[in-house]
């Protein structure tokens, strides 16, 4: 009697401390909530004089109810959960930086699972509730650094745990006996325990199992699996067939990504040596039209020395007649045009014929050789000018506003008077010149 009362009283302790601690998680207040759990979750230490620790009891919550315990654990590995999920300049704030450090790699490391198998279950690995090895299971799938460790304990688990006894009347009458001693329950003799136990499964199968990439023996253990009926065997082979349905299109999804890039690349490559062809075609392209250009501004200007200009037409055609009067042979017949002073010298290659006397005489160019000549002119003048307007565009622009000022002059009523007028004087002494030239 009075070790059922203890017993009640340590229970009823227990459920005050989680109520708080849980009021202290639902409000982020997680030192406090973590400092409150754990009392009820550790076993009591003593230390001798030699600085040696030594555990005196078991913890609380190894003498609680099976409801307690996994309320209780339950929650610690929920609090667990939040405080890994922290970030990390929070973590250190609340907890400091060393203790933080501490709760993070005993979650990432499965230290929490050995915790809770020796201080909830006196280290009996088949004895954990159903429901606290599925938090562990879970909690380790999201934070831990690899998945083997968690295979290794629910392997362990599954081994150590006894198969599910649906056979409820058995039960009903060992417990009426009278003196029988109480048997703990390691979740797996009713039907909520068997629901706990397929969950394991599920877990161990279809999760833990695939993140080590063990799909062959998941699929064999769910087919050999006693816990699993017909149905819920189809259920697991189906899901897993989805799964690696799934990872395969991943995988050829990630294969084409791939290919998509590397013939990205590939083009992008193949446009940048395009272009730098095409660049470099075009600067050649530049510099030889700026040695065109060079060579064209070269030309050379003035006047044709094989056509000298005549300064009176009459006299010469005089002398020249007289000259040839008086020699008695007849001169090879040339006609020069006296082209006008600034005219861009052409060399024409005439056709000759020879004459009676031996001599070569020149004939003079017909209309197409002259229009040829007179294009080709215009062909150069006109490159002049482009290259003249690259090399110098200053001077263009200068001339071109020189131009239009004279003809804005000239445009002017008293300019043209007073042009007009020098003209008439200019002419009025040519007419003298040549009047005194006659005489």
């Amino acid at each position: 009697m009075a070790s059922s009362t203890s017993s009640r009283h340590g229970s009823s302790q227990i459920s005050k401390i989680y109520r708080q601690s849980s009021t202290l998680f639902l409000t982020r207040r997680l030192p406090e909530s973590l400092s409150t759990i754990l009392p009820v979750i550790t076993a009591p230490t003593t230390t001798d004089s030699n600085g040696n620790t030594s555990v005196v009891d078991q913890a609380p919550i190894a003498k609680s109810s099976r409801t307690t315990r996994i309320k209780v654990w339950s929650l610690y590995l929920t609090i667990l959960n939040a405080i890994v999920e922290l970030d990390g300049e929070e973590g250190k704030a609340a907890f400091g930086t060393q203790e933080w450090r501490n709760l993070v790699t005993k979650v990432r490391d499965g230290i929490v699972w050995e915790e809770v198998v020796q201080n909830g279950y006196r280290g009996i690995e088949g004895d954990v509730d159903a429901d606290v090895v599925i938090n562990l299971a879970t909690l380790l799938l999201a934070h831990a650094r690899t998945q083997h460790l968690n295979q290794q304990r629910l392997e362990a688990y599954l081994a150590a745990a006894r198969t599910p006894n649906l056979d409820l009347t058995g039960r009903f009458n060992e417990s009426s006996v009278r003196g029988a001693s109480p048997t703990r329950s390691v979740g797996t003799d009713t039907p909520r325990d068997l629901n706990a136990r397929v969950k394991i499964l599920e877990l161990y199968t279809l999760h833990v199992l695939l993140r080590n990439d063990e799909w062959s023996y998941a699929r064999d253990f769910i087919s050999a699996s006693e816990v699993l009926d017909e149905e819920r065997r189809e259920a697991f082979l189906a899901a897993l067939q989805s799964l690696e349905d799934e990872r395969e299109e991943a995988a050829q999804r990630e294969q084409d990504l791939a290919r998509e890039k590397e013939e990205k690349l590939r083009a992008d490559l193949e446009e940048a040596k395009r272009r730098r062809i095409e660049s470099e075609e075009r600067e050649a392209r530049r510099l030889e039209e700026q040695r065109s250009a060079r060579a064209g501004s070269e030309v050379d200007y003035g006047v044709d020395s094989s056509h000298p200009v005549q300064g009176n037409g009459s006299a010469s055609g005089k002398a020249a007649n007289g000259n040839g009067s008086a020699s008695g042979k007849s001169s090879p017949s040339r006609s020069a045009a006296a082209p006008k002073k600034g005219a861009i010298k052409s060399r024409v290659v005439h056709s000759t014929r020879p004459s009676g006397s031996g001599q070569r005489a020149v004939t003079p160019p017909n209309m197409i050789q002259r229009a040829t000549n007179l294009m080709g002119s215009v062909q150069k003048l006109i490159k002049v000018l482009a290259a003249t307007l690259l090399n110098n565009p200053g001077s263009v622009l200068r001339t071109l506003a020189f131009a239009v000022l004279i003809l804005l002059a000239l445009g002017n009523r008293a300019v043209k008077d007073r042009l007009r007028g020098m003209w008439g004087k200019v002419r009025g002494t040519m007419g003298m010149a040549t009047k005194v030239s006659y005489i």
